[in-house]
């Protein structure tokens, strides 16, 4: 037996010295070690020996196991040093190569005008208020004075989710929930999107931005909404701008008018982008009706207050003179590149 545990000795030292990864190592070490392995099935034939030679035998095992293990646990360092050396070499970052240039973004048209216009009233002192884009009926029509046989209701003009929610229209229903959750004085605009059953055309979208304002308190008058947005359509276009109200009509507004702002390709006297009128409309506005204020829970005797609503796409497409809407939603960056 002293001759078959020195074979197995021989045998996996040869194999130690030879192994070059750690499978091949774990593999010698259940062949030899394991279970059933060699020198683990001279231990358990030990029980045949006589007890003069037992002692002898399991001596010996134990010496060629203790030299085993410590030459398996010497490869086993040898064998992650050499794969931590392998793994640090692939990972070796060049720093005397350039590095890739990333190209530099930029605001999307819509979003500078967007921008712009929360800049100017928020500088007269207006809060940011928001509110969801699927809206139930009451928020989007009943509350803002349109009837069930309004025009706008029909489907051909909205998107109706069911009989009583909808894609708003406009962003005027946020106004109705911070007047029914807050008391004057009241001084908010409402950005965001909106959504119509509108066929994509130059001036056209199913989906499209507003911003909304509404001011209420004591004693606001026309005169208020004039001044407020002579303000920011001197902000927005430039000093020498001038602002036009023609007569309109709103349910949700009394009076009610359509603001057109002096032409700024041409100052007003007349050319091809305000198709040679001078004027060109970009929002409607008028006081809030006594009816909206009473939903809302606002006593019309105490107070009043003015409303206003302009669309970004239309007012970007003026800013930068950009004479088909489709080209802020298709994404091309020669075009976008401009701006």
């Amino acid at each position: 037996m002293r001759e078959q545990i020195e074979a197995i000795a021989r045998e996996a030292m040869e194999k130690l010295e030879n192994v070059q990864d750690m499978k091949s190592l774990e593999e010698i070490r259940v062949l030899f070690l394991g279970k059933k392995g060699k020198l683990t099935g001279i231990l358990k034939g030990m029980g045949a020996l006589s007890a003069e030679e037992r002692p002898v035998i399991g001596q010996l095992v134990n010496e060629v196991r203790k030299q085993l293990e410590d030459s398996i646990t010497t490869n086993k360092n040898r064998l992650l040093q050499k794969e931590r050396e392998e793994r640090i070499a692939k990972e070796t970052i060049d720093v005397t190569m350039p590095g890739t240039l990333l190209s530099r973004g930029r605001k999307h048209p819509l979003t500078q005008v967007l921008d712009e216009i929360k800049e100017v009233f928020i500088g007269m002192g207006y809060e940011i208020a928001e509110g969801p884009e699927v809206e139930l009926d009451y928020y989007n029509f009943e509350a803002l004075n349109i009837p069930k046989n309004h025009p706008s209701r029909d489907t051909q003009d909205s998107f109706y989710i069911n009989e009583n929610v909808v894609l708003r229209t406009q962003t005027s229903p946020v106004q109705i929930r911070v007047m029914e959750a807050k008391k004057p004085p009241i001084k908010i605009i409402c950005p965001g999107r909106v959504y119509r059953s509108d066929q994509v055309d130059a001036t056209h979208s199913p989906i499209f931005h507003q911003v909304e304002g509404l001011v209420v308190d004591k004693g606001v008058t026309m005169g208020d909404l004039i001044g407020t947005l002579q303000v920011f359509a001197k902000s927005l276009f430039g000093e020498n701008t001038i602002i036009r109200l023609r007569p309109h009509h709103f349910p949700f507004t009394e009076p009610s008018a359509e603001v057109d702002v002096s032409c700024w390709a041409c100052g007003g006297k007349g050319c091809r982008v305000c198709k040679n009128e001078g004027w060109i409309e970009i929002l409607g506005a008028g006081m809030v009706h006594p009816k909206v204020l009473e939903v809302c829970g606002i006593d019309p005797k105490i107070y009043s207050g003015f409303a206003f609503g302009l669309g970004v796409e239309r007012t970007a497409m003026g800013r930068f003179n950009i004479d088909d809407m489709r080209l802020l939603y298709e994404n091309d960056m020669r075009f976008l590149k401009q701006f």
